[in-house]
């Protein structure tokens, strides 16, 4: 049972009658408190940011926000996977990052208080909060702890994007790849594996390759190389990996 199950509830009725919360609220309470940015949080604060929160559930495919779009706070991802990319004027796409549950994305537009740069796709069934600017804002001001919590989860972006960056700059596509594969891995399980491990890729191999700033030949030419080497074994959007310790030794 999560933590908020019990103690957000017994929390939620010493509040102040003129200020009553529904069953909805405690609800959103309980899915708020299942994110890191709100790790460590009370539950009756929590419920205070319930109150600015709405649910969107959307298909495999939905558009979320188009660059452009104003924006009226942030998301936090329920479940189900969300692309963040720039598109040209003639259909050409770049990702920018791909986001499973447990993510939340937006909060540096919305601090700027400027359109959204990229455009937001689904590429899975998703459901998702939306969090309001203005509730957030009356949070921080008065709440220094919570700031300083905000900043660091932005620190923690910008210090993964200069990785990106590093890596676009520095690594060749073989090395992206690889790093890639360990890092899905790592999310997939439990720690560092070793021996024999299996990959789902959670997306397309054109959406991977973009991500990776690859061309998707340039990306399947490199999975058939790592085959070649019995480094992998593909089969469809499955990586089989026979020994996953001497992949990760080929990174030299």
């Amino acid at each position: 049972m999560n933590h908020c199950d019990s103690a957000c509830r017994e929390a939620l009725r010493g509040a102040p009658p003129a200020d009553p919360l529904s069953p909805e609220i405690e609800r959103l309470c309980r899915l708020l408190g299942q994110a890191a940015l709100f790790n460590g949080l009370a539950c009756t604060d929590i419920a205070r940011f319930a109150r600015g929160v709405r649910e969107i559930r959307l298909a495999k495919g939905d558009i979320l926000f188009h660059r452009g779009d104003p924006c009226t706070g942030f998301h936090l991802i329920l479940n189900g996977q969300i692309k963040l990319a720039f598109t040209s004027a003639d259909g050409n796409e770049k990702v920018v990052d791909i986001l499973h549950a447990g993510r939340s994305f937006g909060e540096a537009v919305m601090f700027m208080e400027k359109p959204y740069v990229v455009m937001a796709q689904t590429l899975s069934d998703a459901s998702l909060l939306h969090i309001g600017k203005q509730v957030f804002f009356e949070e921080m001001a008065v709440d220094p702890l919570f700031c300083r919590k905000i900043i660091a989860g932005l620190a923690q972006r910008l210090h993964h994007l200069m990785a990106d960056v590093e890596s676009y700059s520095l690594r060749s596509g073989r090395e992206r790849v690889i790093g890639y594969l360990l890092r899905e891995e790592e999310r997939e399980g439990e720690g560092i594996s070793e021996g024999q491990v299996s990959i789902r890729l959670p997306t397309s191999k054109g959406t991977i390759a973009s991500r990776l700033n690859l061309t998707q030949e340039h990306f399947s030419r490199i999975l058939h190389e790592l085959t070649n080497a019995r480094l992998i074994h593909v089969e469809g959007r499955t990586i089989h990996i026979p020994d996953i310790g001497k992949l990760r030794k080929s990174l030299g």
